[in-house]
């Protein structure tokens, strides 16, 4: 489990008490410096390093880290809020001893995600970590509920000798094909037990359908240990694959064209140890609940792309026809409806069925993304919503009155559109507080100007290598 309680001035006690036997063990194992990583509210993964003799220090007093990146652009740039973007202040960052880890892949380092508070001790507004802390706390409190969840990571492999900016696939073979396994094979046996080493729960590993592609499924956990999981997947990739000569991309498009990275989420909600997404009366087995939280998530599909398909890329993925999910409706295991509703091989329901939401890409910061939805579902259930019919098929072949009976419309086509239905839904806004909020809206307006005038293949190469 994570460490669900806040840092506070002094660490946490818990942590105080074990960090100089960890100190010590980390360094037998020849770990030198620790990674202390997060991610910002462009979705850039950002850390700061420690040497492993100084984690106590870190632990104790936290490392200073301006709080200026929460406006920092995918570019690096600097956007501003009237809090936020200016170089002044000071936040301290305080690794989660729960989850650090020695890096299989990056020999010599541990890693931890880190908890963002001020100086004087209190919550930093623009932590997203400590958000979904409280949205969790608010599920809990509010409904009784918990949750899991598990993200999608695809990727595209490229060779590591191609030339600087280009994107050079390193498999060939048909989507899914054997020919890409063999290929790959000693690269992604090599992946698989850095996985294993660092106990991370590989579900699937396999091809995947665009240039180059390959994607990860691991368990579920509880959300923040999720959406950290997710962090520390995208590293041991990386790493592994620089190890082999091989460059990797998590961006939504890494050409103009074709099918994208997608970064999938599944929820489950849980009370007293029973999946609600199982067992019940209504329709696959959801209980009213189950339903109503489903349908909170679809009623907020448009302001949510602000959050889950953050980068003006996203929007070249996220296309019809394309299992992207591009339209408001939800289907039973409908790989092209936004919501796609798993319910579980018969034995197995109450433990496998959750829903999956796709209009979500690893641009996306992932505690973002994993609270939003989740304070999106939790509206549906405090409202009772009434979730409407499903779909079956591609929503394309619907016809304008079919389509307008059944609810199903366009998802936001650009990033300018989805922060402007961001703008207008107060129930996220209020999720996620002021001050966060506000920066996620300049951040988005900032990656959005960043790319007028660019055609299709320039953005997909503005963000190839970013994320």
């Amino acid at each position: 489990m994570t460490t669900l309680a806040d840092p506070r001035p002094g660490g946490r006690p818990r942590d105080l008490r074990r960090v100089a036997a960890l100190t010590a063990d980390l360094a037998a194992r020849d770990v030198r410096g620790i990674v202390l990583a997060y991610v910002d509210t462009a979705g850039v993964g950002r850390v700061k390093t420690v040497p492993t003799a100084r984690l106590e220090a870190a632990v104790s007093r936290g490392v200073g880290m301006s709080p200026v990146f929460d406006t920092f652009l995918a570019d690096d740039s600097i956007v501003t809020t009237d809090v936020l973007g200016s170089p002044d202040g000071d936040l301290r960052l305080y690794p989660d001893l729960d989850q650090l880890v020695v890096l299989a892949g990056q020999p010599g380092w541990a890693w931890a995600p880190v908890d963002r508070i001020t100086q004087e001790g209190a919550r930093h507004p623009g932590c997203a970590r400590t958000f979904l802390r409280r949205i969790l706390a608010d599920a809990a409190g509010q409904h009784g509920l918990t949750v899991k969840a598990a993200v999608e990571v695809e990727w595209a492999v490229g060779l590591g000798s191609a030339p600087a900016g280009e994107f050079r696939p390193a498999v060939s073979g048909p989507a899914y094909g054997a020919i890409r396994q063999v290929e790959l094979s000693d690269y992604t046996a090599d992946l698989l037990a850095a996985f294993a080493a660092q106990d991370v729960e590989v579900e699937q590993l396999h091809p995947e359908y665009a240039a180059g592609q390959f994607e990860v499924s691991v368990s579920a956990l509880d959300p923040v240990a999720a959406a950290d999981r997710s962090v520390l997947v995208r590293q041991t990739i990386r790493a592994v694959a620089q190890r082999h000569g091989l460059r990797v991309s998590f961006a939504p498009a890494v050409y103009a064209e074709g099918v994208g990275n997608g970064g999938h989420l599944h929820l489950s909600c849980w009370r007293d140890g029973v999946n609600l997404h199982a067992g019940g009366d209504r329709r696959y087995g959801m209980t009213a609940e189950a339903e109503s939280f489903v349908a909170g998530v679809l009623a907020r599909l448009p302001a949510l792309m602000a959050i889950t398909s953050p980068s003006p890329a996203s929007y070249l993925r996220l296309r019809p026809s394309q299992w992207a999910g591009v339209f408001t409706a939800w289907g039973r295991e409908t790989r092209e409806a936004a919501l796609r509703v798993i319910t579980g091989t018969v034995g197995h329901q109450e433990q496998d069925a959750n829903l999956e939401v796709k209009p979500v890409d690893l641009a996306a910061n992932p505690y973002l993304a994993i609270g939003c939805v989740i304070a999106a579902g939790l509206d549906g259930m405090t409202a009772a919503r009434d979730l409407p019919e499903e779909i079956t098929g591609d929503p394309v072949r619907y016809g304008m009155q079919e389509a307008a009976a059944l609810g199903v419309r366009r998802l936001p086509v650009s990033l300018s559109q989805a922060v402007e239905d961001f703008r207008g839904d107060q129930v996220l806004r209020d999720a996620l507080g002021p001050v966060l909020a506000d920066a996620v809206t300049a951040v988005r307006l900032g990656e959005a100007a960043a790319v007028v005038g660019l055609d299709d293949a320039q953005v997909a190469a503005a963000y190839r290598w970013t994320y």
